[in-house]
């Protein structure tokens, strides 16, 4: 049967859903919509990796500059810390709050890890994440794409599920394809995403491996996951 995409706007503000037909049956896929310097700023944090993401106009500063002066003698609860770092780490890894709670569900679970670390692990090792940090694309969103739209191969075979979990050994590579096109050949060869020690970068053969679980200090992200993990664990 024929996979059809339908693409319509949710009403929580997040963005689009898109609604795939598959076998008969619906299956619908959230993906955050929100504008991405104005988040960055919200947070406090690079979490599109664009250079250009904290940075303000002359007038922009002005504005920002009275607002926090008008909150400087607010105190921010507990509460508000908490879900602070819980909204950094879906911002990051561009997940929504039911992907979310799915993911800290399992990370309990964890024998070997404490919830926070196993949580932290296990988003890094997403199919698009990993597509982001071997430098394909320059963002989360970008990374997304080029997943879904059937341009990244894993250990060979085709893989279009972002949320995918990588395992140790797994290599990722770019279609054949896909090689030739000028944005994600300057992304590979000319942009320098992330360089993490758990990801072997193979240039000439246009893939990556994962030759290990990456540890909680390597990963390239500003949170503290204990804060989000009360949160949840309330």
């Amino acid at each position: 049967m024929q996979t059809l995409h339908f693409y319509f706007r949710v009403l929580n503000s997040q963005g689009f859903c898109r609604i795939i037909i598959f076998q008969g049956e619906f299956i619908k896929v959230a993906t955050r919509r929100e504008p991405r310097f104005k988040l960055c700023r919200h947070l406090g944090v690079n979490v599109c990796g664009h250079p250009k993401a904290l940075r303000r106009s002359d007038a922009k500063k002005a504005s920002a500059a009275a607002a926090s002066a008008a909150r400087a003698g607010q105190k921010v609860s507990q509460y508000g810390l908490q879900l602070m770092e819980k909204q950094k780490i879906k911002a990051y890894y561009g997940i929504l709050e039911r992907q979310f709670a799915r993911y800290f569900k399992a990370a309990e679970k964890s024998r070997t890890d404490t919830t926070g670390t196993a949580l932290l692990k296990a988003l890094e090792c997403r199919l698009d994440n990993l597509v982001y940090r071997t430098g394909f694309a320059r963002s989360i969103r970008q990374a997304r794409q080029l997943v879904t739209h059937g341009h990244i191969l894993v250990n060979g075979k085709k893989v279009d599920i972002p949320s995918f979990g990588v395992q140790v050994n797994d290599v990722i590579s770019l279609k054949e394809k896909t090689r030739t096109n000028p944005l994600v050949e300057e992304n590979f060869n000319g942009f320098v995403s992330f360089s993490v020690p758990y990801l072997e970068k193979n240039k000439e053969q246009w893939s990556a491996k994962l030759i290990r679980e990456p540890m909680r200090e390597e990963l390239p992200i500003e949170v503290n996951e204990i804060l989000a993990v009360e949160l949840y664990s309330k």
